[in-house]
């Protein structure tokens, strides 16, 4: 039960967070969040603890939690960094060589994934589920848990996960024609694992993680009417 009520109020507290009702800087005090929860002081103390592990909140000198903001060069270079952990993911699995259940698995996806992007059969809420399962499988092949432990810290921050640019942007061109070259390095990254060229594998999914830069500053300096679709991006401050 108790699991539960903490649960809930992690839940709950992210998303006032992500949503932007609770904005960067604003301080949070655990007896009005409670009220407003409907659930006592202690699941929100402990979830005040576990947002600020997940980089969303800090501790303030004089005691408490406020809300944290990011600037633009904090989200690229969270992206840099998974992208830097995806790309070790990919030279593991080339390198000691992936094992053939994995390859199996991650090529599956990669055939419904081409489904998924294909002009005919286009379905963007399909591919964003199989990319982020890719993803996750990506770093499976790295047979490597430090890795894996690492590749899932980053992707806490929800515009550093594989998949935070792609949420809500089904009807935007852009972001179609995002997904086809996506896809592309996709295929790049197996084939690579797949020839055991992990120089070739690590580039490749480096490269890839900046797409999500791109999209990115596509968001914030060309169509900023995107930015209330993408969870987290209502903290990043000019």
């Amino acid at each position: 039960m108790a699991q539960g009520r903490r649960s809930r109020a992690v839940m709950e507290l992210r998303d006032l967070v992500l949503g932007g009702t609770l904005a960067g800087g604003e301080r949070l005090y655990e007896v009005p969040l409670a009220e407003e929860l409907g659930i006592s002081r202690t699941p929100v103390r402990e979830a005040l603890g576990q947002l600020e592990k997940e980089g969303l909140l800090e501790r303030l000198p004089s005691g408490g939690y406020a809300v944290r903001s990011f600037t633009f060069q904090d989200v690229a270079d969270a992206i840099e960094i998974r992208g830097v952990l995806e790309g070790t993911a990919a030279r593991f699995a080339a390198e000691r060589g992936a094992d053939e259940a994995g390859m199996r698995e991650i090529r599956s996806i990669l055939a419904e994934l081409d489904h998924a992007t294909a002009e005919d059969t286009y379905d963007f809420c399909r591919y964003e589920t199989l990319n982020a399962a890719f993803h996750d499988a990506l770093a499976a092949l790295s047979g490597s848990a430090v890795v894996r432990a690492e590749l899932e810290r980053a992707n806490r921050l929800p515009f550093a996960s594989p998949s935070a640019f792609l949420r809500g942007q089904q009807d935007v061109p852009a972001f179609h024609r995002s997904l086809i070259g996506a896809q592309a390095q996709h295929h790049a990254i197996v084939e690579a694992i797949a020839a055991r060229e992990g120089t070739r594998a690590e580039f490749v999914a480096r490269e890839h993680a900046r797409l999500a830069r791109r999209n990115l500053e596509y968001v914030m300096f060309q169509d900023r009417s995107l930015i209330g679709r993408v969870p987290g991006l209502a903290l990043v401050v000019d």
